[in-house]
């Protein structure tokens, strides 16, 4: 893999304070541009997901929504571009973020929902037994995105100050 340059390093921080900001300041807790994505990827799931059976359709959303950042990341790390799978990660551990939201909307029901259809996390966590524990699991979920964010802008630094010591 290449190395973490100087400003390689330098943008890859700024975007990490300008997402950690927008995630803690942003009133609804979703992000324009970034989660109109993920809702399309998510979106997207449910069929690709659901040639597999109507519980991969079920699943499909959550799963499209976190398989093209990995995807996109596995392709990056193919080419050995450690810059370019540190952002794939941290938009990886981004939708943890719009996933909890969904996840604790599960009882409430207070979310949009797009075309008006039915809430995959209620169906989830009734499969799973565990609808009453809905915001529970998404502080959870919230913080393995923290996790995530963080654990990533940490191997980033050590590649930066492998290659710069």
């Amino acid at each position: 893999m290449d190395d973490i340059t100087t400003p390689k390093f330098m943008a890859l921080s700024i975007g990490f304070l300008l997402l950690v900001t927008a995630i803690i300041f942003d009133a609804d807790g979703f992000i324009f541009i970034i989660d109109h994505a993920n809702l399309l990827f998510h979106e997207a799931g449910h069929p690709i997901f659901g040639m597999f059976g109507q519980t991969m359709s079920l699943y499909g959303g959550t799963l499209g929504q976190l398989a093209i950042p990995l995807i996109c990341g596995y392709a990056f790390l193919k080419q050995g571009a450690t810059a370019s799978v540190a952002v794939t990660m941290l938009w990886f551990f981004e939708n943890f973020f719009n996933i909890a939201r969904y996840m604790a909307d599960a009882r409430a029901h207070l979310l949009p929902l797009v075309g008006g259809g039915e809430h995959d996390w209620t169906n989830i966590f009734n499969r799973w037994g565990v609808l009453p524990h809905d915001v529970t699991i998404a502080n959870f979920v919230r913080f393995l995105g923290w996790a995530g964010l963080i654990s990533t802008m940490i191997f980033v630094t050590y590649k930066w100050r492998r290659q710069d010591g």
